[in-house]
């Protein structure tokens, strides 16, 4: 029996997804037959590149930069939830509800918050969203990292930041699942709509390899319609590394107007 590294840790909270993302995989190695390798001392950056990976789940933006042309993508998920369809998503723009400022540019001179300079969701888009409204190269006041979503709601309920950008399908799943997180807050504006987070494995598999990996994601899918109902995940559609040339797009299109940095 074959080993390799399987983990999906781009959505692992709340609890119920992550029960459902682990349903999913058990029975897509069952299927084809392989043992899951420990990965859990490994970084992010070593689980996407190591050689044994056979199946993760990666951000666009770091897919375009640093893992670029050194992973295959299998595909990317077709999420049907509100603000997350045909294989898109989008980041909500959020503040707390006791605000009295209700438009982007209110929030001029604000506190941002960011769950990290490689996130598409929590920093491109936004970026992209906020680029028509900055005077000479600034919109915030300032501009923390919290180092995830969750922690950048957190930063919002506790006054410790204004405006977050998140990820659509992490907030719809903390609406459902944990709606403490998001209790208090207010949808601001959405940002434009990006490519949903790439499915990858390791950059030696074959075409055979990916479309066969692709198929018994979609076929296990089929067997587990509470976890596709938990996921709100209904298939992997195939994709490719250029589909995601728009993340890059939308980072350009910002430069262009003078905002290539956030803050």
């Amino acid at each position: 029996m074959t080993q390799h590294i399987a983990e999906l840790l781009m959505y692992v909270a709340p609890e119920p997804i992550r029960q459902a993302n682990e349903r999913w995989l058990t029975r897509i190695l069952e299927r084809l037959g392989s043992d899951r390798l420990d990965a859990k001392d490994l970084s992010l950056t070593d689980l996407w590149l190591s050689p044994h990976l056979l199946l993760t789940q990666t951000c666009g933006y770091p897919l375009m930069t640093a893992l670029r042309g050194r992973v295959r993508v299998i595909g990317r998920p077709r999420y049907e939830l509100p603000d997350s369809s045909g294989g898109n998503h989008c980041s909500v723009l959020l503040s707390r509800a006791d605000d009295a400022r209700r438009t982007l540019p209110d929030f001029r001179d604000s506190r941002g918050v960011i769950n990290g300079e490689d996130s598409n969701s929590g920093m491109n888009l936004l970026r992209h969203r906020l680029a028509p409204l900055h005077r000479d190269g600034q919109f915030f006041a300032s501009v923390a990292i919290s180092g995830s979503h969750r922690e950048s709601l957190r930063w919002l309920r506790e006054d410790l930041a204004d405006l977050a950008a998140i990820d659509s399908v992490t907030y719809v799943y903390l609406a459902r699942y944990a709606e403490e997180e998001v209790a208090g807050l207010h949808v601001i504006a959405r940002s434009a709509l990006s490519p949903t987070l790439p499915f990858i494995t390791t950059a030696a598999a074959s075409d055979q390899q990916v479309e066969q990996l692709r198929l018994v994601m979609n076929q296990t899918l089929k067997e587990l319609p509470d976890v596709v109902e938990i996921l709100g995940l209904e298939e992997v559609l195939p994709a490719e590394e250029s589909d995601y040339q728009v993340v890059l797009d939308y980072q350009q299109e910002a430069e262009m107007s003078g905002y290539g940095r956030l803050r």
